[in-house]
């Protein structure tokens, strides 16, 4: 039986919440989730809920389970992350988008041409999916490219495409969302060494070539027995020299199996000091776990006799990990219960088909804890919904319906999690469509199967004299077809009636010019009907 284990000052069970500490000192607290017991176990789903101000899908959102085959996409894992974090008011981080490992064979085995359209057309898959989803905030990008020694991995990108890939892979993750912050992840980077230094120095170079490269990832998988990376802090601080946020992206500690009160004690340890680097350094957003109970662990299969490297057990219960944790984010705060003052009535601007400006009077916040955002809702009865989430108080509201009225509101929020009274309600209506040009939609199939078929790409060109603000593509599916899947396009389906509207990346094209998007759809067997008919306005 394992002795008890007592840390000075603040007792965990009397205080707040991990996220809560985590949100006063500007930082998230994450945990990477698992499908099966997020939808099967209320112990699980209540302390992710509860805890964690943010989440990334353990596997959800790898290449495997998105685009099994080729462009026949699955976000059903996906989408049940991004529902249970939109649910829990919590930011999502995307993982991952180019890995060597779990990437399907059919992507494998492509030539040098067809290798870089498949990695355009999965980033642009995925990422648009999500572009308008104010949770998901960021993407692991590129995963793991080098070595332990600092080389590069000679993975089958790195063999078919050269290091070019990694630029190509940012590239196509800013064109599918100019918002979402993008990273490069690898492990063993966590201290000063050949792996870090080449990870510096590639982000460097990518850096000064344009390449979007804004974030840095330190997956942080440690181990007890090969002790501490002493200069994780000052290495978190020489990339964030670089212009760049720094995270910790997976964090265990995993302990030479039985576990005993002094394994306890010094994983705690490794907890708190990897917590309290990240609180001392600025450009440091948070700290995720990878996972967050011993009961879902990756690291007795991989690691043979060695486990227990979370900071809840099996049980769900916390751990002297947990404890260590909390305090290192509630540290020097005070406790806040005082919300913020309500913000000004909203007043619109620059309201387009699909866009409008908000602004309003800041609030006030005298808890202690600071402002930490606003959240502006589409007055709906008693289902609004979350337009946007912003840190000033004004915001650019995208994916917006031509000619509707919306009335909104807008909440503050402080970072104790305190929320503010509703504004007044301000109302305004979108323009009817278009300013200026006319468009065209031409679709593409893909791929057929006896099931199915994936229409890609459905190439929209602004066939007028002058640009074009929005555009919105309407068709009719045949009789018993689902869509099953959309990307690069806000779709809704009414019936056999779909409507896809631009995202907030796609939507001005100037004269003569074409994006496009995709969408899979499920059918009976045996029938080899397609949408025929395509209209843009």
């Amino acid at each position: 039986m394992l002795a008890a284990f007592l840390l000075p000052a603040t007792a965990a069970e009397a205080s707040a919440p991990l996220r809560t500490h985590a949100a006063a000192r500007g930082k998230f607290i994450g945990a990477a989730l698992a499908t099966s017991p997020l939808s099967g176990e209320s112990s699980y789903r209540n302390i992710a809920a509860t805890e964690f101000n943010q989440v990334t899908a353990e596997n959800a959102m790898k290449w495997d389970s998105t685009e099994p085959s080729q462009g026949q996409f699955n976000f059903s894992g996906a989408d049940a992350i991004v529902n249970f974090a939109t649910q829990n008011n919590q930011q999502v981080h995307g993982h991952t988008l180019v890995w060597h490992q779990q990437t399907p064979g059919w992507v494998q085995g492509l030539g040098a041409s067809a290798m870089r359209t498949a990695i355009q057309n999965h980033i642009s898959g995925v990422v648009g999916r999500y572009a308008d989803n104010p949770a998901v905030v960021s993407w692991d990008v590129v995963n793991e490219v080098f070595d332990d020694n600092g080389n590069m991995r000679t993975s089958f990108w790195y063999n078919t495409l050269g290091q070019s890939y990694i630029a190509d892979a940012f590239r196509a993750a800013r064109a599918a969302d100019s918002n979402a912050r993008l990273c490069i992840n690898d492990y063993n980077v966590e201290g000063i060494n050949a792996k870090s230094t080449a990870m510096y120095n590639l982000v460097s170079s990518l850096r000064q070539q344009g390449v979007p490269v804004d974030c840095v990832g330190f997956q942080g998988h440690l181990a007890i027995q090969y002790g501490f990376p002493n200069d994780l802090q000052q290495n978190l601080q020489r990339f964030a020299d670089l212009g760049v946020q720094v995270r910790i992206t997976e964090l265990d500690i995993r302990m030479q199996m039985p576990r005993n009160s002094s394994k306890d004690s010094t994983q705690a340890t490794y907890y708190r000091n990897v917590v309290n680097a990240c609180n001392a350094v600025t450009a440091c957003a948070g700290v995720t776990i990878w996972g967050f109970t011993d009961k879902y662990s990756w690291v007795p299969d991989t690691f043979s006799g060695e486990g227990a490297a979370l900071i809840y057990d099996e049980s769900y219960q916390q751990k002297p990990a947990y404890t260590a944790v909390h305090d290192a984010l509630a540290g020097g705060t005070s406790t806040d219960t005082t919300p913020p003052s309500a913000p000004g009535t909203p007043a619109s601007s620059n309201v387009t088909s699909n866009s409008a400006t908000l602004t309003w009077a800041a609030s006030t916040d005298s808890g202690g804890s600071g402002l930490a955002g606003y959240d502006v809702y589409r007055e709906q009865g008693t289902n609004d919904t979350l337009l946007g989430r912003s840190t000033t108080a004004s915001i650019n509201l995208t994916g917006l319906t031509p000619s509707t009225e919306y009335q909104v509101y807008v909440r503050a929020r402080d970072g104790a999690g305190n929320v503010s009274g509703n504004s007044a309600a301000a109302t305004f209506t979108t323009t009817t469509g278009p300013v200026g040009g006319a468009c065209t939609a031409t679709p593409t199939v893909q791929t057929q199967w006896n099931t199915g078929y994936v229409v890609q790409p459905v190439t929209v060109t602004n066939g007028g004299s002058s640009a074009i603000t929005g555009w919105t593509v309407t068709f009719t599916l045949p009789s018993g077809h689902t869509l099953t899947g959309s990307w690069n396009a806000a779709v809704t389906v009414s019936g056999q009636n779909v409507t896809a509207r631009n995202a907030n990346y796609n939507g001005n094209l100037g004269a003569g010019a074409s994006t496009s998007f995709g969408f899979q759809v499920s059918r009976p067997s045996g029938d080899t009907q397609t949408p025929s008919s395509y209209t843009c306005a």
